[in-house]
């Protein structure tokens, strides 16, 4: 397995499997447009040529960027392509400097296993001010903050 950036060849692969995921209700729906214009901020797992996973690094302030899209293809599940991609992410947000990762999640332990805290969603003001206002969910969130502090 390759964890690599993405490029835009990627994008309709990692639109089926954000697509598979928003499906069954377990992440938020990214359109193709949307992915394209953000194709450098992912990050993808190649296996024999196919992409089987991706990632998205979002800068969301100065110091703070997201974790957004954690999505690997169904058959290949628990054998460390997820830890890879966000591991992947942490250190691109190392490189650009940012201080803080964090994640909104409905697995939480898998992140917690990888370093992340969880934490009260109030304790990400510029998140809830940026995206959770346009969010369809917005009332009826079912997802859970974890957070990474990144060593500077």
């Amino acid at each position: 397995m390759n964890v690599r950036s993405a490029k835009v060849s990627d994008a309709k692969t990692i639109n089926a499997l954000i697509s598979n995921y928003a499906e069954h209700d377990k992440m938020l729906f990214r359109s193709l447009a949307d992915i394209y214009e953000k194709i450098q901020s992912f990050v993808v797992a190649e296996q024999d040529g196919n992409v089987i996973g991706c990632c998205c690094l979002q800068v969301i302030w100065s110091d703070l960027a997201e974790i957004t899209s954690l999505a690997v293809e169904e058959s290949k599940k628990g054998i460390g392509i997820g830890t890879a991609l966000v591991q992947a992410a942490v250190e691109k947000a190392k490189k650009i400097g940012l201080k803080r990762l964090f994640a909104l999640t409905m697995e939480p332990v898998f992140f917690e296993k990888i370093g992340f805290k969880r934490i009260d969603m109030d304790q990400l003001p510029m998140k809830v001010w940026s995206d959770c206002a346009r969010c369809p969910k917005q009332d009826n969130c079912d997802e859970i903050a974890v957070v990474k502090d990144l060593p500077i």
